[in-house]
């Protein structure tokens, strides 16, 4: 339940004192935003059995009716109507309110997180709202400028190349050396900038000197092949010559070739 809570109501939304390192400006900001929005949105959700005058009203959200003396909860904000206590829930994320605490927002109701992402992008790194005029973004997510930083060695990426990771940014040099897939023919990282071909869960450069027949040397971009034992053959003459000798457990298909991952 306090999980619950700290999601839907992130102190850091409404009380400077646990946003330490904002600027007097941004402070500023965050005292004037947090007045605004009890001012004009906060309520609670008054849990109550539905009285005898709205015997047979609609949910708000569901429309099925509720009678008399049945468990409902009312929001003064939003006039003289009923939830069922399982309906009564963020529009966004769909989660029950916890002690019912909601914000509204032109006639919908919303948790304490995500009525303040209507109005402010929320940094990736730090979870407090941005109040700066400029910020990063990626990946469909923001960040503050100082927050945008490889998530292994904390270099600043702002206006440098990088590879997302596991949903945040890793710089070039530590992708390559610790989550870079060698290369099954040549045994070096792809890097970031490799395309890459897979098969059965093994790594090529997709360039024709690493991904081709291990007989022939024929390019494999986008041909049929057989793989065996980590090796490589066309679909003709060499694959049919390896297909009389190999178990039936090898298989012949094409591989996946895919581009550089966005980076910037």
């Amino acid at each position: 339940r306090a999980r619950a809570l700290l999601q839907q109501l992130p102190p850091q939304d409404c009380d400077e004192r646990y946003c330490p390192d904002l600027a007097e400006e941004e402070r500023r900001q965050l005292r004037a935003f947090s007045a605004r929005r009890r001012r004009e949105a906060l309520g609670q959700g008054l849990a109550c059995a539905v009285p005898g005058p709205c015997h047979g009203c609609p949910c708000r959200k569901c429309g099925r009716r509720l009678n008399k003396g049945d468990p409902g909860i009312s929001a003064s904000r939003l006039g003289d109507q009923f939830w069922h206590p399982s309906c009564f829930s963020c529009h966004f994320c769909h989660q029950l309110l916890v002690d019912l605490i909601y914000f509204q927002e032109d006639g919908r109701i919303y948790c304490g997180r995500h009525h303040a992402e209507l109005f402010r992008p929320r940094c990736a790194s730090c979870d407090q709202l941005i109040f700066m005029e400029e910020c990063i973004e990626a990946e469909g997510r923001r960040w503050h400028l100082e927050h945008f930083c490889c998530l292994e060695c904390d270099v600043p990426l702002r206006g440098q190349r990088y590879v997302m990771r596991s949903g945040r940014p890793c710089c070039r040099g530590c992708f390559e050396s610790l989550f870079a897939e060698p290369c099954q023919a040549c045994g070096d990282p792809i890097g970031a900038d490799s395309e890459e071909a897979t098969h059965q869960g093994l790594h090529w450069h997709a360039r024709a000197a690493c991904f081709c027949c291990s007989l022939c040397r024929k390019p494999l971009r986008g041909q049929p092949l057989t793989c065996r034992r980590g090796r490589l053959f066309c679909a003709d003459t060499c694959g049919l010559g390896q297909d009389s000798s190999s178990s039936a457990s090898d298989s012949s298909d094409s591989a996946f070739a895919s581009a550089p991952s966005p980076d910037s």
